[in-house]
Order: C-alpha cells, then sequence, then structure tokens
C-alpha cells in the first residue's frame, strides 16, 4: 500500500510517502480501504512531540473507507460496507486497520467525506460539553477556538442544547462565519479582552463552562473569565504551547477542571452510542463539518502545514483514492 510515515519527531518535512506492507488482519480486525482522511489535532501534536512507537511508523487517527477484509470474529462488518475507522495511528495510508469497536457504520446517504470528519470532532465536543461538562439549558458555554472542526462541533451541539454560546476567533470575518452554525455572540480575541467582554455578556457572573481548544496564552484570560464553581475543559493546545494550572488558581474559584480524550472511551458501549447518534444527526443534515481543504494523501506535508499555519475553517482532508 501507498502510505505516509516518518521515522523521528519533527515538522511535516518528516513525512514521506511511499510503499509499506499492508496491515496484518488480525481476528478483530476490520481493514479499510481509505478514500479519506480527516486531519486531526492529535496527528499534529503526536508528530512533533510523541516518540513514534515503531518505525516507520504511519500517523492519523481517522479515515472513511470501504471494508476490504475483516477478520475470523468481526460480527458487525463485512467487505463492502462503508465504515468510519479510528486508531491511535495508521489512517494517513490506503489502507487502515482498526479493532471492530473501533469502526461505525456510515449511515445511508452519508457521503464518506463528510463521515470521516464525524467521530473524534463531534464525539470530543459532546463528552467536554455533556458528559463530563454537565452543560444544562439556559447556561452560558465559551468555546475558545470555535473555528476548528471541534469548535465548530461544539458551537452546533451547545446551541442546540438550549445553551447560549460564546465563540472566539481570529478576526470578524471568521467569527461571521461561525454564527451562522448557532453562536450568539463572538469575541475578536486579538482585538478584544475575552474576560471582560464574558463579563458584560453574562450580567458580571462569568461563564458556567469553558471549552479551551487552543490552550497557550489565553489560559489566563479564560480563567479569570469562568465563574467560580465552574468548569473548564481542557481539550486541545493547537496554539502549540501548553499551558499550566496553578494549586492556588483553582482552589481561589472552586473550579472543576477535566480533560478529555475520547480515544480512549471510544470502544465503550456509551461512546459508541454516541458516535452512532452523531452520524446519524450529520447524516440528517442537523450537524454540519465545514471542508476548508482537500489534499491528495501524497501531499499530507502540505496538508499538515496548511492545518499548523492556515488557520483552516473546519476540517481539512486527505483524499486517498
Amino acid at each position: 500500500m501507498k502510505a505516509i510515515h516518518y521515522s523521528r519527531n519533527g515538522g511535516p518535512e518528516v513525512m514521506e510517502f511511499g510503499e509499506l506492507p499492508d496491515p496484518q488482519v488480525g481476528p478483530d480486525t476490520v481493514l479499510i480501504a481509505v478514500e479519506w482522511v480527516s486531519i486531526e489535532g492529535g496527528d499534529l501534536l503526536n508528530r512533533q512531540i510523541t516518540p513514534p512507537a515503531q518505525v516507520p511508523f504511519v500517523p492519523g487517527y481517522q479515515a472513511a473507507g470501504t471494508v476490504a477484509a475483516t477478520g475470523s470474529e468481526v460480527t458487525r462488518f463485512r467487505p463492502g460496507d462503508k465504515v468510519v475507522g479510528f486508531h491511535w495511528n495508521g489512517s494517513h495510508a490506503e489502507l487502515f486497520a482498526v479493532q471492530e469497536h473501533h469502526a461505525f457504520a456510515v449511515p445511508e446517504g452519508l457521503d464518506l467525506r463528510l463521515a470521516a470528519t464525524v467521530p473524534i470532532p463531534f464525539g470530543t465536543a459532546h463528552d467536554a460539553l455533556f458528559e463530563y461538562g454537565g452543560l444544562k439549558p439556559g447556561e452560558t458555554v465559551l468555546v475558545q477556538g470555535a473555528a476548528g472542526g471541534v469548535g465548530l462541533a461544539a458551537v452546533q451541539l451547545a446551541a442546540q442544547a438550549g445553551a447560549s454560546v460564546i465563540g472566539t476567533a481570529s478576526s470578524p470575518e471568521r467569527l461571521a462565519r461561525i454564527a451562522p452554525f448557532g453562536m450568539h455572540h463572538g469575541i475578536d480575541y486579538r482585538r478584544e479582552d475575552i474576560a471582560s467582554r464574558c463579563k458584560d455578556l453574562t450580567g458580571g457572573k462569568g461563564i458556567d463552562l469553558v471549552l479551551d481548544l487552543a490552550g497557550g496564552k489565553g489560559k489566563d484570560a479564560l480563567m479569570d473569565a469562568v465563574r467560580p464553581h465552574g468548569r473548564y475543559a481542557v481539550v486541545g493546545a493547537s496554539s502549540g504551547d501548553l499551558p499550566s494550572f496553578g494549586f492556588f488558581e483553582l482552589i481561589r474559584k472552586a473550579l472543576h477542571v477535566y480533560g478529555i480524550s475520547l480515544g480512549r472511551d471510544m470502544h465503550t458501549p456509551r461512546a459508541r452510542a454516541m458516535i452512532e447518534d452523531l452520524l446519524a444527526r450529520v447524516a440528517a443534515g442537523s450537524l454540519e463539518m465545514p471542508i476548508d481543504a482537500e489534499f491528495p494523501l501524497a501531499e499530507a506535508r502540505r496538508a499538515h502545514e496548511h492545518v499548523a499555519t492556515a488557520h483552516p475553517f473546519g476540517r481539512v482532508l486527505l483524499r486517498a483514492r
């Protein structure tokens, strides 16, 4: 198979495109003939900082395509089925091997191109908002980094659940593009003070739930914006920085801080049911994910560079076939 691979950490330049052996099909394996790869934030972070478990290492969490083969113990899928799959690595290739519990059936009528974007972005946003965030109708949620894939998913899910949604982005133009997805108030973080605007918008109360998708220096402003006894979801670090929380700054606000790692739970019945429901909602048109750009698999370097530097609106895809 053709695949993207690397042998050391670094920038996009460490990735190579070439021929590798096909993945082995174990008893519980679903082998996917990949059509579309959704580039996730973790794909870039792993390339930069996580030593490859084996070399050559094929990156990538998520891809959609057609089942090419199944292991002897697989019962839910057969060759020809349309699926989207998750694994901790391996999606940047023509063939993607995932365990059966990490494969999700694509509903009839849902384009594989769009299905490729669903489990991680929408599932991560759903867990951050509801499973761990306990978001209730009428509460106010702040989505830091609302123009990315997880951010746009969170805006839609929170608004449809009856929350008041505040989003941040880098320009008035980007905020205007987010508004139709359900955002009630936008903050241009390059020109406005996030904490002051949030206090104004909540009558001085502060934010009930913060979703931090960006990390970095913006953390202090978000800590100032959240109310006492509020909740702070640590979801991502798209800025490339890794902020830390001080012991006493948590105590002073009696703050609930929690981290989100959907991949740890995706095999569970709870998470599987949630992702299947999200796929159905995307298929029905009640949720959507804009595609910012598409690149051939062979141009993964350029695609990763685009994700890292171009501030894409929504998701960036690799086309494998």
